[in-house]
């Protein structure tokens, strides 16, 4: 007979192989609302908000995926042995079925929406359940599939609320993807080093990359991801938009953010999970939030504020 503890046990390992942490991720659908002034619309922002639902619906759907396809390597990790899949607190019989439930969920939620976003969505599923399966274990393209899903994410959002998302932004985030993506690895790998792990005990792929190759892309992401924003500020459409240079003000924000995060990877050598950067590191919280406040006050005001 099982016991309400039991179920309560379960209940909450089903809720942290969800990884709801990682949801501050699919803020990235809400950037359309933001930039585009559409959150001053009730009904603009109640699709925003559904349709950030459904991607931590699906987020959550392949999380769930990936660690049934990791669980034997995962209980060689040290951190990652501890995942409830991995740990044998939930079965694969029950993940399997949650993850059905949450791909249903975000499908039907998407289906509400539009049949643009439901087609977005799915591309968002297929192409990250093959990352989960083959796809995460070629070199350079991980990162790439990864870039690609926080694409998909400005693209549905745009989509939900019917905007054209600025190419701008587009850029921005491809470039801020691959920077996060090739910092994580990096991360990770010299955590690997550090901790003088056997091979094969982490990602597979941390095989193929090198310390060396690692340095060189990241300061090239990094920088073209400042250059890009800065463009997108001073970009004809953006000041159309605003009647403003006042997006200018944001740079410093996003150029001390790239600059943090940096800072924590290699001279704190810490955090794999640029989520948990985010949420743990306070500079870089208070730094998030400022811009967010900024940009928003901009979005609203920007034509009473003038630069020059």
């Amino acid at each position: 007979m099982v016991t309400l503890n039991q179920k309560s046990n379960l209940l909450t390992a089903l809720l942290v192989s969800m990884r709801p942490m990682q949801w501050i991720k699919n803020g990235f659908v809400i950037v359309p609302l933001l930039f585009s002034g559409q959150f001053q619309k009730l009904s603009q922002t109640l699709k925003a908000t559904l349709a950030f639902l459904a991607f931590c619906s699906v987020s959550s759907a392949v999380y769930i995926i990936n660690d049934l396809c990791d669980r034997r390597m995962d209980r060689q990790h040290p951190i990652k042995k501890l995942r409830p899949i991995a740990s044998g607190a939930v079965s694969t019989t029950s993940a399997l079925i949650l993850s059905l439930i949450l791909i249903f969920l975000g499908i039907f939620a998407s289906a509400i929406l539009s049949w643009k976003f439901l087609a977005t969505v799915i591309v968002y599923l297929s192409i990250t359940i093959a990352y989960s399966l083959k796809l995460k274990h070629v070199v350079i393209i991980d990162v790439m599939v990864v870039a690609a899903g926080f694409v998909l994410r400005i693209l549905a959002g745009s989509v939900a609320i019917a905007v054209n998302p600025s190419h701008w932004i587009m850029l921005c985030t491809i470039l801020i993807s691959l920077f996060l993506g090739f910092a994580k690895r990096r991360a990770e790998m010299v955590n690997e080093i550090n901790a003088m792990k056997p091979s094969g005990t982490s990602r597979i792929v941390i095989n193929d990359y090198s310390v060396v190759f690692l340095d060189q892309v990241i300061p090239m992401v990094a920088s073209a991801t400042i250059v890009c924003y800065a463009l997108y500020t001073v970009d004809t459409l953006t000041l159309e938009t605003f009647g403003t240079r006042a997006m200018l003000l944001t740079i410093p924000f996003v150029i001390y953010g790239i600059l943090r995060y940096i800072y924590i990877i290699y001279h704190l050598e810490q955090s794999e999970d640029p989520t948990q950067a985010l949420i743990q590191d306070i500079p870089m919280l208070i730094n998030l939030v400022a811009w967010t406040v900024l940009s928003i006050l901009i979005v609203m005001y920007g034509e009473r504020i003038t630069l020059f």
